[in-house]
């Protein structure tokens, strides 16, 4: 089975990928979700002339140098004055509070003196000065968050202030992972003979809740067929959105996860990918009454594993979440290094990052990049990104880079 080029296997997995139904969810649940439509504010802010500063609200006519006005009340934030100024009248005034009916300029506090019920203006007043006027943040019916919008803090304070006690997002795509090998063991065992300590799912899970989306454990299955099988079968009936299996994906004995995907009824769309390092990646759907799992089988190396998870795993769920960017971005640095020529697979080198005096980045590779170093993945800031066939470059030449999640 030939090769399929990075870019073709991303659009596979993303070819039938639809956002997931809506969701409306309370504020305080929102953070990080997806809009699934336009959302209008219900409400006009300010609602009415708001004073920007504590002072006395006046007729800018009236207040002149030296002018003396009576004071006729008082106005807080949340309780107007109840009645308009008249000529030679002012109004005691602090941030917030409704500018009466009448007036037309603020003057601070700091520009006038109190003599009893009068106040006497000490610099001259301007039309509209210290005055947030009626809906200059924003009116009703005015769209301020759309569709495709990933909700932030403040994106969640806008909403409130919108008076929307509830957002409609889409409904979070649900991620089961599944590792593979008789040979793993959980974090804390002491390895027996030919073990190792499982590590890749706890970044991948890490990875996914990331992108906002819920995850289901589905634990280790022995290298068998029946074992994977019945851990597929779980992760299908948890609903899950995607499967995501770590280890058993090459051509050995032992490497029964095509196997047994297919005897659950999984459709392979392909096996094989010409990238470095990840290239026994598989994908798959599984067609169920609910809708449809898709499923992602990832190398069993650790770094494998976690980069192809964040080339190929975190744009579906960005897909399914209803995103308007599901792609990674690649940004431009500054070799660290020399680089020999690649061969025919798209490679991703992990990089340290450094970012010079005159604040251009630069990006060094880490000492080895063999596939099953812990160190080094944890390490990495970036990958280089080097095409199939790149010509070998020398330290200080521009190069291409997608930053790894901090």
């Amino acid at each position: 089975m030939a090769l399929m080029p990075v870019a073709d296997a991303l659009a596979a997995i993303l070819s039938d990928a639809q956002a997931l139904p809506e969701d409306l969810v309370a504020l305080d649940e929102a953070f990080h979700r997806t809009l699934a439509r336009d959302v209008a504010s219900l409400r006009t802010q300010p609602p009415a002339a708001m004073s920007a500063m504590d002072g006395y609200a006046v007729r800018a006519a009236d207040a002149v140098l030296n002018a003396r006005l009576t004071v006729i009340g008082e106005v807080a934030a949340g309780r107007p004055l109840g009645g308009p100024l008249s000529a030679g009248q002012a109004a005691r005034i602090f941030t917030g509070g409704v500018v009466p009916d009448g007036a037309d300029a603020v003057v601070i506090q700091e520009d006038t003196t109190r003599d009893g019920d009068v106040v006497v203006i000490t610099e001259a007043a301007k039309p509209a000065a210290n005055i947030r006027g009626a809906g200059l943040d924003f009116r009703e019916g005015d769209v301020l968050l759309r569709q495709g919008t990933r909700l932030t803090d403040r994106d969640l304070s806008l909403a409130a202030g919108m008076n929307h006690p509830r957002l409609p997002v889409h409904r979070r795509p649900k991620v089961a992972v599944l590792a593979t090998g008789d040979e793993l063991v959980m974090p804390g065992t002491i390895p027996g003979p030919g073990q190792i300590v499982y590590s890749n799912g706890f970044a991948i899970r890490a990875l996914a809740r990331s992108e906002g989306a819920e995850v289901v454990d589905l634990g280790i299955a022995g290298d068998t067929i029946e074992a994977t099988a019945e851990a597929i079968r779980r992760g299908r009936d948890s609903g899950a959105d995607i499967l995501v299996t770590t280890g058993g994906a090459s051509v050995g004995d032992h490497d029964v996860v095509q196997r047994a995907l297919k005897s659950e009824g999984v459709e392979m769309t392909f096996w094989k990918v010409a990238l470095r390092p990840g290239k026994p990646m598989m994908h798959g759907r599984l067609h169920r009454p609910s809708g449809v799992m898709r499923v992602i089988g990832l190398p069993g190396n650790p770094t494998s594993s976690y980069i192809c998870a964040f080339l190929f795993m975190v744009p579906l769920i960005r897909a399914l979440s209803g995103r308007s960017s599901v792609a990674h971005i690649p940004e431009t640095a500054i070799l660290g290094n020399d680089l020999r020529a690649n061969d025919q697979r798209q490679d991703y080198l992990r990089a340290r990052l450094e970012t010079r005096a005159d604040g251009q980045v630069v990006a060094s590779t880490v000492s080895h990049q063999d596939s099953s170093l812990l160190v080094n993945l944890s390490a990495a800031r970036a990958l280089i990104v080097r095409p199939p066939h790149a010509p070998a470059v020398k330290a200080g030449e521009a190069c291409a880079i997608l930053k790894l999640p901090a």
